[in-house]
């Protein structure tokens, strides 16, 4: 089903209601939002786009995104949500990559450039004028379940993106696991959208359109802590999806400004590492309002959920262990960890995780031996490594090649990690493997301190504490910051360059 269906049914049951918001105020309802979309869907079939096209966006958070996205699902076609943030040569060959016939952006020269020769539609510009004043479609075309409606690119850390393809299936699937694994969601709802909509935050509009709920765009056009109280103070009833980093910077002005978190429902994080002291922080300043999701491109939003009764219970016997997982597998899918051979391991072995079910991708845009090397004997393999617990909640040991193997032991850097933030003096540290002539690979930590660097000493003693001794770093680096994508991740491949380039 085409995912614009879900808007062409909110406007026909609630055409009045509060749809997207601009800051604090309603801009628009749901009958102008799908009139919005379908116009634009009707301009694009007339400027020759057709069913299975691909549509590129690379727009900040804004008022438009939302129908210009449900706007390319009305005309049937693909769309490609690119981060805004992204290089414009980088933006220019993934447009070439996908071959989009059209691509909305808020800058053009930059991209013409980067060489982009296809046609190019900006906010403000007469073009997008002239689509939201076309005449709309009736209805959103008609869509297959496994026709492509959304082509999610990789962040691309280590070489080219690789395109994975996601259905209208793999997005139905993943918005209804959220209403039955994550939260529920009603039209007094508000999503609000600080997360880029190319990526996660976006993926979450379709169950708050499903149920008719408010969108809502922060003036600031990204993620302003301060800004983000205030909306859900007044707003009420906010739901928003967070990366570990932007959930600290929350708490830090929470905690600054005397903030309680009134006004928010709930904050679902998820994309890299929630360290258990963080989040415990979280809960001190804002009570129980989390929970975390596990996914990645290949299975959009959906592989584990760690659910906030799990994460409020601190008189549980293994609060520490669960906050430390990334929950239990969604409603919708299996998860297993598998040996090299996809043989499922037992409880509290580590290997790599492995899902599938009706959330997992087509596969990669014209790359049959990433998609063979990816979906292999009915699993999607995650490159992530992981371990079960008996009672099924999953913990991350990091990515596959983030594995640290010395002397002949593995070393998982997130253990590590979880030691050294117990020492009051680091505020954030990642561990990487340095290659060593005696050990094959060395620990080294590179720490961002709180004020001075602490003394090493002391960081042994945090690591030793929770550690076997061969666990801990051989060497400390102490850095201003640590080098972060566009999405927040840590930038590993970055941090083992440097040791490379020292070295």
């Amino acid at each position: 089903m085409n995912p614009a269906e879900w808007l062409h049914r909110a406007a026909q049951a609630r055409p009045g209601a509060p749809a997207l918001f601009d800051g604090p105020v309603a801009v628009s309802d749901y009958a102008g939002f799908a009139r919005d979309a379908a116009g634009i869907g009707a301009w694009l079939a007339a400027q020759g786009v057709r069913a299975a096209d691909r549509v590129a966006l690379v727009l900040p958070n804004t008022l438009d995104y939302l129908p210009i996205l449900f706007g390319i699902w009305y005309a049937g076609a693909t769309a490609v949500p690119i981060n805004a943030k992204l290089h414009p040569q980088e933006v220019a060959w993934i447009a070439t990559h996908c071959g989009a016939r059209l691509l909305f952006a808020s800058e053009e020269p930059p991209l013409r450039s980067a060489g982009l020769a296809m046609p190019i539609v900006t906010p403000g510009s007469a073009a997008l004028a002239g689509a939201r004043t076309t005449a709309p479609l009736p209805a959103p075309a008609p869509m297959a379940r496994d026709d492509a409606a959304w082509l999610f690119y990789t962040s691309g850390t280590t070489g080219r993106p690789k395109g994975a393809l996601l259905s209208c299936g793999n997005l139905m699937a993943m918005s209804l696991a959220y209403l039955a694994d994550v939260d529920t969601v009603s039209a007094a709802d508000a999503a609000l959208y600080a997360a880029p909509m190319s990526h996660g935050a976006g993926l979450y509009s379709l169950v708050h359109v499903l149920r008719g709920a408010r969108h809502v765009l922060p003036r600031s056009g990204g993620f302003d802590p301060a800004e983000i109280l205030e909306l859900a103070r007044g707003l009420q009833n906010v739901s928003m999806f967070a990366a570990p980093t932007m959930v600290k910077r929350l708490v830090a002005e929470a905690a600054r400004s005397g903030a309680r978190g009134h006004g928010i429902k709930t904050v679902v994080y998820g994309g890299g590492p929630m360290y258990v002291a963080d989040i415990k922080a979280a809960l001190a300043q804002f009570g129980a309002k989390f929970v975390q999701i596990y996914g990645q491109g290949e299975s959009p939003m959906t592989i584990t959920a760690l659910p906030r009764a799990d994460i409020a219970a601190s008189d549980h016997p293994d609060w520490d262990s669960r906050l430390g997982s990334v929950g239990r597998a969604h409603s919708v899918v299996e998860v297993a960890v598998l040996d090299p051979d996809g043989t499922p391991l037992p409880a509290g072995a580590i290997g790599e995780i492995a899902v599938r079910g009706p959330t997992v991708m087509l596969g990669y845009l014209d790359n049959p031996e990433a998609t063979a090397q990816a979906l292999r004997g009915g699993w999607l393999w995650t490159g992530d490594m992981g371990r079960l617990d008996a009672q099924g909640y999953l913990t991350l040991h990091d990515r596959a090649k983030d594995l640290v193997v010395s002397g002949g032991s593995n070393i998982y850097p997130r253990e590590v990690e979880e030691a050294l933030l117990t020492h009051p003096d680091v505020a954030e540290v990642s561990v990487v493997g340095q290659p060593d002539a005696e050990w094959g690979e060395i620990v080294v930590a590179f720490v961002v301190p709180r004020g001075a660097p602490p003394d090493t000493a002391t960081l042994d003693t945090a690591c030793t504490a929770r550690l076997a001794r061969f666990k801990k770093p051989k060497r400390y680096v102490f850095v201003e910051a640590l080098p972060k994508n566009h999405y927040g991740k840590v930038l590993k491949t970055e941090l083992r360059a440097r040791l490379a380039a020292r070295a």
